[in-house]
C-alpha cells in the first residue's frame, strides 16, 4: 500500500548563489520518497537587515533550514532565531571547514563567494560552455580536434544536456549524431586527442522518449518509424558496431540521470590519460 506524500519546507540561506545549499538539500531530500520539499532559496544574504527579513519568512512557513554563511555573526543569528522559532538548523560548511582547520592547521579565509571568484578556472568553464554550444549536434566537426569529450549517438541519447553538464566543469565537448547508414565524419574518426565515447540505451527507453518529447532537430525523420522500437533497434545496433568499430568506449543511459553518465565519462578520463 503505497503512503500517501506528504509535503514539509526547506529553506535554504546562502551569502553566494545558493548552489552548494540546493545540491546538498536535494541530495538529502532525495532519500524521503514519500515526503516532498518545498524549496525556499535566499541567495546573497549578505546583511543583518536581509536576514532579519528572510526569518520573517521563515516564521511564517517553519521546516528545516539550512545556510551556508561565511560572517559567523550573521550563522549565530540564524541559530539563535531558529532555536527561538523550535526550528532545525544546520550550517552545512561548517563541519567541513572544521575539518579543514584541524588538517591544514590554520583558519578559514572567511570569503563570500570564494568559489566563484572570476580566475582561470572560470574562465576555462566558459571557454568550455562556448565550445560545447557551436559543437552540438555535428556543427562544425572539422574541429573537433580541440574537443576533449566527443560523445556519439543516436537521437535521444541525452547527448545535448550531458555535453553541457560536462562543459559547466570546464570540458570541451562535442557532440556527434549517429544515424543509419550516415558516414561518421572523417575528422571524429581520426581525432587523437578526444576522448570519443557512444552513448547508448534501450529501444524501450529511446522511444518513450521519442514519443514523449517534441522532435525538434529531428525534423525530417518519419515519425512512425521515429518511434518504432524495431527501427531503433537497428539504429542502436549500428551506433554499437561503430563503436566497437573503431575502440569506442559506450556507456548505456537507460537508467542513468545526465550527472551520472558525466560522471562516468570522467572517470573514463581519467583511465585514458
Amino acid at each position: 500500500m503505497n503512503k500517501q506524500q506528504s509535503f514539509f519546507h526547506l529553506h535554504m540561506i546562502s551569502d553566494a548563489t545558493g548552489e552548494t545549499l540546493l545540491s546538498a538539500g536535494r541530495a538529502a531530500a532525495a532519500q524521503y520518497k514519500d515526503a516532498r520539499a518545498i524549496e525556499h532559496i535566499y541567495p546573497l544574504i549578505r546583511t543583518e537587515r536581509q536576514l532579519i527579513k528572510v526569518l520573517e519568512e521563515i516564521d511564517e512557513s517553519p521546516g528545516i533550514v539550512l545556510y551556508t554563511v561565511v560572517d559567523q555573526d550573521l550563522g549565530r543569528l540564524i541559530d539563535s532565531r531558529c532555536a527561538t522559532m523550535g526550528l532545525p538548523c544546520v550550517s552545512v560548511l561548517e563541519p567541513v571547514l572544521t575539518v579543514f582547520q584541524s588538517y591544514l592547521g590554520a583558519p578559514a579565509g572567511r570569503r563570500v563567494g570564494a568559489q566563484h571568484v572570476l580566475d582561470a578556472q572560470y574562465f576555462r568553464r566558459i571557454d568550455a560552455l562556448n565550445y560545447t554550444m557551436e559543437h552540438d549536434d555535428g556543427q562544425l566537426s572539422n574541429d573537433v580536434e580541440d574537443a576533449d569529450v566527443i560523445l556519439m549517438g543516436i537521437s535521444r541519447t541525452s547527448k545535448t544536456p550531458t555535453s553541457i553538464y560536462l562543459a559547466n566543469r570546464g570540458i570541451k565537448t562535442a557532440n556527434i549524431p549517429i544515424v543509419l547508414g550516415v558516414p561518421i565524419p572523417e575528422s571524429v574518426i581520426y581525432a587523437k586527442k578526444p576522448l570519443v565515447v557512444g552513448l547508448v540505451a534501450t529501444a524501450e527507453r529511446i522511444s518513450h522518449v521519442r514519443e514523449n518529447r517534441m522532435l525538434g532537430s529531428s525534423i525530417g525523420y518519419d515519425q512512425q518509424s521515429y518511434v518504432d522500437r524495431t527501427v531503433i533497434a537497428q539504429e542502436l545496433a549500428y551506433a554499437r558496431q561503430l563503436c566497437s568499430r573503431h575502440g569506442w568506449s559506450t556507456i548505456d543511459v537507460s537508467r542513468r540521470s545526465i550527472e551520472e553518465t558525466a560522471a562516468a565519462i570522467v572517470a573514463l578520463r581519467g583511465k585514458t590519460r
